[in-house]
């Protein structure tokens, strides 16, 4: 009986340890997943041949020549600036408000371009000084939108967090809203893409993205929160018109 007991011990004991060991294992695993993946993204050499196709590209990557048409606002130009060696949408735009309000879009060139530096090649190009960071959050529903087309999904709400500070150079002061868009809804952080991108390629599909910065002029070193109200109100628009229309029909997962 005790030589009995004592291989129940010993055999509970071993059990327990291939179950350890294969947790470990898995750790491991995806730890060296993790890192196999990481690289990839800073530098463009992703660990499988062939990428999924971002669907809708090429409509996509029109708004650089012909921006965005936003719905109750006037665009008054627009071009194709070069910041930070890409090409984005120069846009101002008139809304209810004493001056031009300036829209930037920069959409992806190719299958595997990836937001990775933009907000800091903004900062290079204005050589701005900055401060009052916060969040901005917001939802948007595109059924709200009358000019929806039959591909867009009129259920879907897209939940968005965009860096929201103050900016200003001699010359100028702005209120600034930046995140990258995608069909499910945005974020300021290229991380957060990123990993959202690494699911959806499980399901052999990708996450098309547009980075936005919006540009409101203030007064100089006005109040932040002044401007927070049509901050958040013309991001909605934008958002909501990426959703429409470029980043209608794109499939992704969630």
């Amino acid at each position: 009986m005790k030589a009995n007991a004592m291989k129940s011990v010993s055999l509970r004991k071993l059990i327990r340890g291939v179950r350890l060991d294969r947790a470990i294992a898995l750790a491991l695993l995806l730890v060296l997943l993790g890192v196999g993946a990481i690289p990839g993204y800073w530098t463009g050499n992703w660990p499988w041949a062939e990428l999924p196709k971002i669907t809708n590209l090429n409509q996509i990557r029109n708004l650089r020549k012909t921006g965005l048409e936003l719905p109750g606002l006037q665009t008054l130009e627009q071009k194709t600036v070069t910041i930070g060696g890409h090409d984005w949408s120069y846009q101002e735009i008139k809304a209810d408000y004493p001056k031009p309000i300036l829209l930037l879009l920069l959409p992806p060139s190719d299958h595997t371009s990836q937001p990775q530096v933009e907000w800091a090649d903004i900062d290079g190009v204005f050589q701005w000084q900055t401060d009052s960071y916060t969040k901005m959050q917001f939802e948007v529903k595109p059924s709200e939108l009358a000019s929806l087309t039959a591909a867009t999904d009129k259920n879907i709400i897209a939940e968005v967090e965009a860096r929201f500070f103050r900016a200003w150079t001699q010359q100028q002061t702005f209120a600034v809203v930046q995140w990258y868009a995608s069909p499910q809804g945005g974020h300021p952080a290229p991380s957060r893409w990123f990993w959202t991108d690494q699911l959806a390629q499980l399901h052999r599909q990708r996450v098309p993205w547009v980075a936005v910065c919006l540009q409101i002029p203030m007064e100089p070193l006005g109040d932040l929160e002044a401007s927070e109200s049509l901050a958040e109100s013309v991001s909605k628009i934008v958002q909501t018109a990426l959703m429409v229309d470029p980043f209608s029909g794109t499939s992704s997962a969630s």
